[in-house]
């Protein structure tokens, strides 16, 4: 996810706090993973040097100033270019999980109990998943959704992998 075109995102409704920003931010997106206070005025600081926001106002008060921040022309047309850009799709050809099924091979371990264990974590995560989407609003659903499909796509593999857990064996013992 990009902070930085989230932030803009979120300023392009009106002028915000660094304060503000953050507490939207993890309203909307940062249920499991909220922004740290260092992370918005950092991000807030890139924005403004590369001319994407302005400080529209600054006010005092009993601690630091407090800075006010507006989306320039210039960060709504780079929003509007980041929002037309498609995601790259993760291919996940570099995986872990497949590493750990040949190296089990190689050494001698139980390739299938690599499997199996994978497969109840999938597994117990999905229920997790479940219950909260359930409990959740349409947001909270749409994103468990999301979890859940690639959760179910690894499911899918760990079954064909253990089909031909022989095959592999043979192919990579030889």
């Amino acid at each position: 996810m990009s902070i930085g075109h989230t932030l803009l995102g979120l300023l392009e409704s009106g002028p915000r706090h660094g304060y503000d920003l953050k507490r939207a931010f993890d309203e909307r997106f940062g249920q499991d993973r909220p922004l740290h206070y260092g992370q918005v005025y950092s991000t807030m600081s890139r924005l403004l040097k590369n001319g994407l926001v302005e400080v529209d106002a600054v006010e005092a008060g009993g601690g630091p100033e407090r800075k006010r921040y507006a989306i320039t022309e210039a960060g709504i047309t780079d929003l509007s270019r980041w929002l037309a850009q498609p995601e790259k799709p993760e291919p996940y050809l570099q995986s872990s999980l497949y590493t750990k099924v040949v190296l089990a091979l190689l050494t001698g371990r139980g390739a299938a109990d690599v499997l199996d264990t994978q497969r109840a974590e999938h597994l117990r995560l999905m229920r997790v998943l479940t219950d909260r989407k359930r409990r959740g609003d349409l947001a909270d659903q749409l994103i468990c959704d999301h979890a859940l499909f690639h959760l179910e796509a690894d499911l899918r593999w760990l079954e064909l992998t253990a089909a031909r857990l022989d095959q592999l064996a043979a192919e990579v013992c030889a």
